[in-house]
């Protein structure tokens, strides 16, 4: 079965009754529950052909919002991104996120609640480990007896030792870009301590990630970042103790944020501890540097991010930007690869495709869906709002209009609650739009997730035999076949906004590799909307080409059986 994993943000979803003040409050703009996901939500996810939801902000992280009556510390103004804060300024590494729980007392319980609801559905539960920084202020008011705060054993007179927790400046007062107003109950760090992305300033600028601190795993980032790991850094023993606790809740897997920020030695040593303990656990793995991918890969981590080379390439071709034919330069980079690589269109650092900063129109974003979840049997991801077309153009307060869904805010977001329709989960106001997005995304990855087909190895780029075929665009159609031992499927994805007559050549070396041969004469009908059929000799297909009718901004996968 082919893993589809559903990105969402609990804050946001089901969250239906706020005014959407820009930077409004808890109070104003509202905040969704965990126990918005009923059974008859995460059955709604599920339809979509999900087999994983990645709760997105579970645990707890720093915020504007004052829980000091449910003993939660304070956070001050200038060290908090947004009135809800960034999920990934981690406070407690052991709690969960209070924004999230109707009763705050009960928090833990609700989310354990979730878990169990998940499960029942059927599908599996990811959350986010934030290994490589936490919140300037780290204060866990429910860790376990015997474990000791982030940096609580410092010893704060020296830069660096491989046994502190974080990082220090000598002699330098940490000084926010945001200026609170507030006279008392500053935040005061002496000495500062180094920003989350390797900021070695006391005085981090607004697009650093000021409101966190990076964690020390025995690099000394003061000395060409020279590793120090034996004996073991104290930091890693932490980490590993909280990822336990976590896998102890039943959760299936972790997304692990900025993975490769982190050194190599470290996920060697941990993650085959963490399988040993927990064997179906998963590890994905957010790394951008494609020269790391094999060597992560190795460490220990299931599914890696292809970013940088795959997405990049693939947004830059629904924009009309880049040809469709340099995707197989893309996809030859991770042949040996492929399994482990997540494919996705949007998630919550990248722009929306409906959003005026990428496609403007979600409708182009479907072919390069249908490519990415067809091409190989590996993982694809979707964010809560792709299926509904969602543009991400609010301005929504701490995030601006950036063509991305806020995750600092508290908010609505409309083209879900649209399909929530005041708790029903029935898309009972989804507009015609919306609801022929989700349908379309609906049987795609129904289709993909159980296929025989699709779910095997056999892939064979057509491409390269249609380069000069002058009845086919490969800066605007992509074809291949994907094949398992008994069947083969003509797959042919156009990224045009017209509506495009094809003849598709098939070499004869593609019906030798697949076992169709090449003395047959074959049909076949589109899986997915039925209105395109073919009939060809095989000669046919090697010397003048399949012929049919692709819709603009949409695909066809066609079985070739024999007639």
């Amino acid at each position: 079965m082919k893993p589809i994993i559903y990105q969402v943000l609990p804050r946001l979803f089901g969250n239906s009754e706020g005014e959407n003040i820009k930077g409004g409050t808890i109070e104003k703009n509202g905040s969704g529950k965990f126990n918005h996901f009923t059974a008859k939500a995460i059955e709604g996810i599920k339809e979509l052909g999900v087999t994983h939801i990645w709760y997105t902000g579970v645990i707890e992280h720093a915020t504007q919002t004052d829980y000091s009556q449910s003993r939660i510390a304070r956070d001050p103004v200038e060290i908090v991104k947004g009135k809800a804060g960034s999920p990934y300024a981690i406070k407690d590494y052991y709690d969960v996120d209070p924004d999230l729980a109707e009763s705050v007392p009960d928090r833990m319980k609700e989310f354990e609640s979730l878990v169990e609801r998940t499960h029942k559905v059927g599908l599996k539960v990811i959350i986010d480990f934030v290994p490589n920084h936490l919140a300037r202020q780290y204060v866990s008011d429910v860790k376990p007896e015997g474990v000791s705060d982030f940096g609580a054993d410092d010893d704060r007179s020296v830069a660096f030792s491989k046994d502190n927790n974080f990082y220090y400046l000598l002699n330098c007062e940490f000084h926010s870009p945001l200026k609170s107003g507030e006279t008392s109950g500053r935040w005061e760090e002496n000495p500062a301590k180094v920003t989350g992305n390797d900021c070695l300033t006391a005085e981090p600028s607004i697009n650093d990630w000021y409101e966190t601190v990076k964690l020390n795993y025995g690099v000394n980032l003061f000395e060409s970042r020279r590793g120090y790991f034996d004996p073991t850094p104290d930091t890693w023993i932490k980490m590993k103790d909280v990822l336990l606790f976590w896998a102890a809740k039943s959760v299936d897997g972790f997304r692990c944020d900025m993975a490769e920020m982190i050194p190599l030695e470290f996920w060697r040593w941990v993650i085959p501890q963490i399988k040993d303990a927990f064997p179906e656990i998963l590890f994905v793995g957010e790394v951008y540097q494609p020269e790391l991918y094999r060597p992560f890969i190795k460490a220990g981590f299931d599914w890696l991010y292809d970013k940088v080379g795959f997405y990049d390439a693939l947004r830059d071709v629904i924009s009309g930007n880049r040809s469709a034919s340099d995707l197989s330069e893309a996809l030859n980079a991770i042949n040996d690869i492929k399994d482990n690589m997540l494919f996705f269109l949007e998630n919550h650092d990248e722009q929306r495709i409906a959003s005026d900063f990428f496609a403007t129109n979600p409708k182009r974003g479907f072919a390069g869906t249908l490519l990415s979840a067809t091409i190989y049997n590996n993982p694809f991801m979707l964010y809560s709002g792709q299926e509904t077309g969602e543009r991400g153009m609010d301005e929504e307060g701490f995030s601006g209009r950036d063509g991305r869904t806020t995750i600092f805010d508290y908010w609505r977001v409309a083209s879900l609650e649209n399909w929530i329709n005041n708790g029903n989960y029935d898309g009972g106001k989804l507009t015609s739009e919306q609801l022929e997005i989700r349908n379309s995304y609906t049987k795609l990855l129904s289709l993909v997730k159980t296929d025989e087909v699709l779910n095997s190895k056999g892939f064979y780029d057509l491409m390269w035999n249609n380069q000069d075929n002058r009845y086919f665009d490969s800066d605007k159609q992509y074809a291949f076949l994907r094949y398992s031992e008994n069947e083969c499927y003509l797959v042919v994805v156009n990224f045009s906004d017209e509506d495009t007559e094809v003849r598709l050549k098939i070499p004869e070396h593609a019906f030798e590799t697949t076992g169709m041969g090449t003395k047959g004469y074959f049909k076949g009908k589109d899986l997915l909307w039925g209105n395109v059929k073919v009939q060809f000799p095989a000669a046919v297909a090697v010397n003048g080409g399949v012929g049919m009718k692709v819709c603009a901004n949409n695909g066809v996968i066609i079985p070739l059986c024999r007639r």
